[in-house]
């Protein structure tokens, strides 16, 4: 399959699902919790089955792996969703919230497009073409590619992190930056250098590891592997990578 055609069937959808999330969103929506203690509404649920089904029609042979209904089929191609990534955000009326929608192949993530349709932005990336940002709905002579920046040390650094406790264990030595609904957006545009982000589940991370090493970033997750599905881990431009990585005892990758 062209990795060109997938990207497009991507836009596509995610175009699709931006319109039905932001109806809701205008709208107005109640959450409810999940088992594990996170939120979700029907907004979450009517996203994911539109992606599902738009996709499902495009690729009947690929398989599905979503955050609110699970698995469906067997494949080497797998599509990974997050039909409204930031549902606190969704549901208290704040604009922070994104569409997730990536495409891994033999458990390599090749097409990864995050729409934001609140705050009309869209990112996306193909393995070896590059990451690139737009407004949203997507126009050219709005599109510009991405780029990480290029600091070369600790004390000259930007970071961010998940969370208070993240924070704690990143160098002293490095300036940190003002918490955002954001940081990998902030990564990719080479406005910070580093984000720890040790939480969270494949759908949360697949799209922004690809976006991440297009735009020139390296990503090593707690097991020092590159893999979106062992918990998050550590994202940064390619030069302080190696640095960050021991300053946390990061285990080597295999």
């Amino acid at each position: 399959m062209d990795c060109g055609d997938d990207l497009q069937l991507a836009f596509d959808t995610s175009d699709l699902a931006a319109e039905l999330a932001l109806a809701h969103f205008d709208s107005g929506v109640t959450p409810t919790l999940k088992a594990d203690g996170t939120p979700v509404t029907e907004a979450d649920r009517a996203v994911e089955r539109l992606l599902r089904e738009t996709l499902s029609e495009a690729r009947p042979e690929d398989a599905f792996l979503g955050e609110e209904l699970g698995q469906v089929g067997q494949s080497d191609r797998v599509w990974i969703l997050d039909p409204i990534d930031g549902t606190g955000f969704f549901s208290r009326g704040d604009p922070n919230w994104r569409i997730h929608v990536a495409l891994q192949s033999q458990g390599v993530t090749e097409v990864a497009v995050v729409t934001s349709p609140a705050l009309r932005r869209c990112w996306w990336a193909t393995r070896g073409g590059g990451s690139f940002e737009s407004s949203w709905p997507r126009e050219e002579s709005q599109t510009r590619r991405l780029k990480v920046s290029t600091t070369p040390t600790l004390g000259d650094a930007v970071l961010d992190a998940l969370d208070d406790e993240s924070r704690e264990r990143l160098p002293r030595s490095a300036a940190h930056a003002p918490q955002s609904p954001l940081p990998l957006v902030e990564l990719v545009r080479g406005e910070v250098d580093a984000f720890l982000a040790e939480r969270y589940y494949t759908w949360d991370h697949a799209p922004w590891v690809l976006l991440v090493e297009e735009a020139g970033g390296l990503f090593t997750d707690r097991t020092g592997g590159r893999a979106s599905d062992q918990g998050g881990g550590l994202y940064s431009n390619a030069v302080l990578h190696s640095q960050l990585l021991a300053w946390l005892n990061y285990p080597a990758g295999p």
